[in-house]
């Protein structure tokens, strides 16, 4: 995915909302969130939101422009329209958030610890493989990712293991590297 695409997909999307502050959870929200991410980190053609103020018209968006829609038919991406409990955080995520501006849209973005703080949670092979990358390029940290996993609920959670889980990318990444 290239910056113009999810600025596109942001504008598309506040058309059918009729909402102009979405929170962009997914991989892709590291296209805000750095000058110039790897290419490997790119590699999504989904970008994850909801509406900041009516997440659920996120079935909205995700009717419209979401996968398999003539919008991703025609231009090859997509909107994938989540909700706040998707992308699972510390709770005092927003304190870190920053905000970013498409013309009169702001996209609401998690700190990039936090938003892979999600990855990991999630533990899908794709997300090792972002973890991974972002590990290899040095932008995150182990120690904060352990801090940030710290602060989740260890009821729902399973702390240690997604503690480990990291660590583990971080090996791998330093094995990957020529």
């Amino acid at each position: 995915m290239k910056l113009d695409e999810l600025q596109h997909v942001l504008r598309a999307s506040a058309a059918i909302a009729k909402e102009s502050s979405f929170v962009v959870v997914g991989s892709q929200a590291v296209l805000l969130l750095l000058d110039h991410p790897p290419e490997a980190l790119l590699v999504s053609r989904e970008i994850d939101l909801y509406p900041a103020l009516h997440p659920e018209r996120a079935d909205l968006i995700d009717g419209a422009i979401g996968m398999h829609s003539s919008f991703h038919e025609t231009f090859g991406y997509f909107a994938d329209g989540v909700g706040p409990e998707t992308a699972v955080m510390p709770s005092d995520w927003m304190s870190r958030a920053s905000l970013h501006y498409v013309g009169d849209i702001t996209a609401i973005c998690p700190d990039l610890h936090d938003l892979v703080v999600s990855k990991c949670v999630a533990g899908r092979e794709k997300d090792a493989d972002f973890v991974r990358e972002l590990l290899r390029n040095g932008l995150v940290s182990v120690a904060t990712l352990a801090e940030r996993i710290g602060m989740l609920d260890a009821a729902k959670y399973p702390l240690p293991h997604l503690i480990a889980w990291v660590e583990r990318r971080k090996q791998e990444s330093e094995r990957a590297i020529p």
